[in-house]
């Protein structure tokens, strides 16, 4: 019992920072005055944020609330699936004209579903995620708009995103750009992967909930992330470097996001987080995360927990034959983008977006 005393006390510490990482994630996602200052500064970035919550809250979300409170109770009035105490009771003796009521509401439902709700559903995926891009950017921008008498944040993050992501330089020219642009397809690959095991962990029994909450958290939070380490030019090594050593503040900040996944179904659910998930990747963007963690890890006395693998299943399945870090994936991507424009009469400066 002695010899395990050490253990249960260093257990403890691990999981008290732990736990105080979770709780400055979440509060620093929680720091929604950020994107009232954002949009004061970004008309077009107001513009934006408007136009998701339209499309998402005000048409996606009103046509569920629509369905659910008008129409269903519409149709069990006009089909009911049991015999009104006024009808006529020869009617109600025939069983079968019950069943078909009950069958023709849930079709009409279901062609609800099929002719608006799912088309709506796809439209709003692709228009969204081309709108959080606008978001982003326009929120990058405004980050440099604080006044003359304040030092400029977006040379802060400048800074920060050296620190992260110093080491070997990206090459100039054409091969830095195609180097880039393999990083993204990688990273792509990878989310694409995670999000399968996301989706696998959903099915397990019991902790399948928890887990799959907490790896929708993680995977949300890179993603609000991603857009201000895209824009900083932080390597992709670095990143995932940076996310997988924080990973309790990254959880902490992903979670205000996925928390509609607990109480809604999924067409629901993906209402709220599509209206939310624009509004953490403006509080990532005006977030100083780096310099969050960093205070809170001189606070510690004993060196701080070490880095949890987060991606690496999503890692070996995009990448099975190397568990090499992204980097050299990205270069070989990245020669063969090169190879391909070599050889294309298409001019190089079309590709770059």
């Amino acid at each position: 019992m002695e010899a395990a005393k050490p253990l249960i006390n260093a257990f403890r510490t691990k999981s008290k920072q732990a736990t105080l990482l979770w709780l400055e994630g979440f509060r620093e996602a929680c720091c929604l005055h950020r994107v009232f200052i954002l949009c004061y500064r970004s008309r077009k970035l107001l513009i934006r944020t408007g136009q998701c919550f339209l499309l998402n809250g005000f048409i996606f979300l009103g046509s569920i609330i629509i369905l659910n409170s008008v129409i269903v109770p519409a149709l069990q009035w006009i089909l009911p699936d049991r015999c009104p105490e006024f009808s006529s009771q020869e009617l109600c003796s025939f069983g079968g004209i019950l069943k078909f009521y009950s069958f023709l509401r849930l079709g009409l439902i279901q062609l609800f579903y099929v002719t608006w709700f799912y088309p709506l559903y796809v439209f709003s995926i692709i228009l969204s995620n081309i709108w959080y891009n606008d978001i982003a950017k326009y929120g990058f921008a405004a980050m440099g708009r604080s006044g003359p008498t304040t030092l400029d944040p977006v040379r802060q993050n400048e800074a920060l995103a050296l620190q992260i992501g110093a080491g070997t330089e990206r090459p100039t020219g054409l091969g830095g750009v195609m180097i880039g642009i393999g990083e993204q397809v990688y990273s792509l690959l990878l989310l694409s992967c995670f999000f399968l095991e996301v989706y696998v962990t959903g099915f397990i029994p019991y902790a399948g909930k928890a887990l799959n909450f907490l790896l929708l958290s993680w995977m949300y939070a890179y993603y609000c992330f991603e857009y201000k380490w895209n824009f900083s030019e932080v390597r992709l090594d670095k990143r995932l470097d940076f996310f997988e050593s924080n990973w309790a503040f990254f959880a902490g900040f992903g979670s205000p996001c996925v928390l509609p996944v607990l109480f809604f179904s999924p067409l629901v659910s993906y209402g709220f987080m599509a209206i939310l998930f624009p509004l953490f990747v403006l509080t990532a963007t005006g977030s100083e995360a780096e310099q969050v963690i960093s205070s809170q890890r001189t606070k510690w006395e004993v060196a701080g927990f070490g880095r949890l693998p987060i991606f690496n299943a999503a890692d070996t399945l995009s990448n099975p034959r190397s568990c090499f870090r992204k980097r050299k994936t990205a270069k070989k991507l990245g020669v063969m983008l090169t190879q391909v424009l070599n050889r294309s009469s298409i001019p190089p400066n079309l590709y770059i977006i």
